[in-house]
């Protein structure tokens, strides 16, 4: 909170002036804050000559950590089906709990999907929390919010982990505000500080130019959120034992007046390039968008799919949902080959676990054969046809 000390101010009115929020009065030589419309900038605490105002911040949070035990996987589904970032966490959800001697829970939210459980068991989990409720049978944030920290504080787990999907950005951060913790989004690295035992979140920063370790000390439980394809999944072992939880959760009247009036699926007829063992991806060196048809071609011949970097994208040659990057899809195919792409480490953020990476450019200075395994220095509109007749 941000206080006056009347002792000190004599109403000069700088801190007036340094308010953009319109926050500062002076009223009998004393200047007055109100808290309405301030922001808590500190604008004004660093511009008054006498030190008169001040920012108390809140004390540390006195929970005790030992109340909260165990490592939990949202289970994100639709129509029946696991999304396949759940499976690459209980994958590092496995390796976590090992670590810290506690149980790995999934926590599955739907209706008549009793299915998935069998699932969730067999690629790690030791135990399912089911909340089966007709309410959840499709997804709103509101909904699933209220049952996700209903359990969390029933239970007390220490690390909620989830997917950075359109599903997961849009209920996980009403599920951090409303358990009073903090959420480390799109994480690229989740391990265990083997002194505090707290959770090490890593994920780029500043466009992608630093990697940034991120810790929660002070609250629990810790939530973060991991892109498809960054984390590797665990075999299927069928013969794993675990058990099924049923959970009751009382959800009538927890609506915010939103409803789902219909759902429709988008038809592209092109192969998604984050499920894709092969990827193809053109940047600028493309010149023009008639050109992404050397890819098209190419990536038909293969059973692959069509990528851009976001220079590409934002020119306008090819549609959002084939960029990769920092600010599009991290995708991990058996084979990349990059053509015309420069290497910027935004793109590399979203394509560097490809098991084998090809590069093509002019450039042989160019910062994407520092990650590839096969470069080659030539031109793609020479390359790319050589390959495509080669393929019949």
């Amino acid at each position: 909170m941000i206080e006056v000390i009347v002792e000190k101010c004599v109403g000069c009115g700088k801190c007036i002036k340094s308010c953009a929020y319109n926050a500062i009065t002076i009223t009998n030589k004393v200047a007055e804050i109100n808290t309405d419309n301030c922001v808590l900038c500190g604008a004004c605490v660093q511009d008054c000559p006498f030190d008169a105002i001040f920012i108390r911040k809140n004390s540390r949070s006195t929970i005790n950590k030992e109340d909260y035990k165990g490592v939990w996987v949202y289970a994100e589904q639709r129509e029946g089906e696991l999304a396949p970032v759940v499976l690459e966490l209980l994958g590092k959800g496995r390796e976590l709990a090992d670590q810290i001697e506690v149980p790995l829970s999934a926590v599955l939210l739907g209706y008549n999907v009793d299915n998935l459980t069998e699932d969730l068991i067999a690629h790690g989990a030791d135990e399912v929390l089911y909340v089966n409720e007709p309410e959840l049978e499709t997804f709103t944030d509101h909904l699933y919010t209220q049952a996700l920290v209903n359990l969390s504080e029933k239970h007390k787990p220490e690390i909620v982990l989830a997917g950075a999907s359109v599903i997961g950005r849009s209920f996980i951060p009403r599920v951090a505000v409303s358990l009073h913790t903090g959420l480390t989004a799109d994480c690229t690295g989740l391990e265990i500080d083997k002194e505090s035992g707290d959770l090490l979140q890593t994920r780029p920063a500043f466009g992608g130019n630093i990697m940034a370790t991120i810790v929660t000390p002070d609250h629990r439980p810790q939530l973060a959120t991991v892109r498809h394809k960054v984390m590797t999944p665990l075999e299927k072992d069928s013969s794993r034992v675990g058990k099924v939880i049923i959970e009751k959760i009382d959800l009538n009247g927890k609506g915010d007046g939103s409803r789902l009036i219909e759902s429709v699926k988008e038809e592209t007829g092109l192969i998604n390039v984050t499920e894709a063992d092969f990827i193809i991806s053109g940047g600028r060196g493309l010149k023009n968008p008639e050109n992404f048809n050397l890819l098209h071609e190419l990536a038909e011949k293969l059973d692959g799919a069509v990528a851009a970097s976001r220079a590409a994208v934002d020119a306008g040659w090819i549609s959002y949902n084939h960029q990769i990057g920092q600010t599009g899809k991290t995708v991990k195919p058996r084979i990349y080959i990059a053509s015309g792409i420069s290497g910027a480490i935004q793109h590399l953020a979203g394509m560097s676990s490809s098991d084998y990476i090809i590069a093509i450019n002019k450039d042989p200075e160019a910062p994407i054969f520092k990650v590839a395994d096969l470069g080659i220095v030539g031109d793609l509109f020479e390359i790319l046809p050589l390959l495509n007749k080669k393929l019949g």
